[in-house]
C-alpha cells in the first residue's frame, strides 16, 4: 500500500485481541485517523501473522509497527523476523531491549520505578512506557522525567481515555504521548466505533499538547 508522507503522532494503538482476519481493516481506519504507531500484543491470536500482514501492508519507513507483551528473547526474535521495527514490553527486560536495539528496532520497555527506568535507558531503550500509569501518577511521572536524559520520552499506558481530563495533566508535566488500549480498541467493537474512537483520541490529543 502506498502511503502519503505522514506527521508522526505520538499515540500507540494497542490492538490486544486483534486477529489476522481483521488487522488490515482495523489498521486502515487507524491510519486514516492519523495513527503511525501500531502495537499487536503477542497474547493476541496468531499475533505474528497479524504483524507480518501489517508490515507488508504499510512498511516501516514512516510507521512504527510491531509487537507488545514481548517478555522473552525468543519472542523478540519471532517479532524481528517479520520485519517489524517496534518492540514494546510490559516490563524491563534488558536482554530483550539490547537485542531489539541491536537489530535496529524502536523499543518502549515498561517501567514504574527510577531503577527500572535507568536500567532500560542504559540498555538502549528508545523511549519508556510507564505501565501501569496508575502506579506512577502525574506527580511520579514528573519526578522520574526530571532525572532522565532529555532525549528519553515518556508514554503513560493503562486506562487513558479520549478526554482532556485524562491526557492534559500528563502532557502538561512532560509526557510525549500515550499507549492506548481497550479505550481505543477491543475485538467486540465495530469498525465504525473503532474509527470514531481513533478520531476522538487524535482530536483531544491535538487540543491538549
Amino acid at each position: 500500500m502506498v502511503v502519503e508522507t505522514r506527521v508522526d503522532l505520538p499515540l500507540i494503538a494497542i490492538l490486544r485481541g486483534i486477529t489476522p482476519e481483521s488487522i488490515l481493516e482495523v489498521s486502515e481506519v487507524l491510519v486514516a485517523a492519523g495513527f503511525t504507531k501500531i502495537e499487536i500484543p503477542l497474547n493476541s491470536p496468531r499475533a505474528i501473522e497479524s504483524i507480518s500482514l501489517l508490515v507488508s501492508e504499510y512498511g516501516t519507513k514512516e510507521f512504527e509497527l510491531g509487537a507488545g507483551t514481548v517478555t522473552r528473547i525468543d519472542l523478540a526474535e519471532d517479532v524481528l523476523a517479520t520485519g517489524a521495527n517496534l518492540v514494546v514490553t510490559p516490563n524491563c527486560n534488558t536482554d530483550v531491549i539490547k537485542m531489539s536495539v541491536g537489530a535496529g528496532c524502536i523499543t518502549y520497555p515498561g517501567v514504574v520505578t527510577p531503577t527500572e527506568a535507568f536500567n532500560a535507558v542504559h540498555a538502549g531503550a528508545t523511549n519508556l512506557k510507564l505501565f501501569p500509569i496508575s502506579m506512577v501518577g502525574v506527580a511520579g511521572m514528573s519526578t522520574i522525567k526530571s532525572v532522565l536524559p532529555k532525549h528519553i520520552n515518556l508514554y503513560p499506558v493503562g486506562g487513558i481515555d479520549a478526554t482532556s481530563e485524562a491526557m492534559a495533566p500528563f502532557l502538561n508535566k512532560g509526557a510525549k504521548g500515550f499507549g492506548l488500549g481497550s479505550q481505543l480498541y477491543s475485538p467486540s467493537m465495530s469498525i465504525n466505533e473503532i474509527s470514531e474512537r481513533a478520531k476522538a483520541f487524535v482530536k483531544v490529543f491535538s487540543t491538549c499538547k
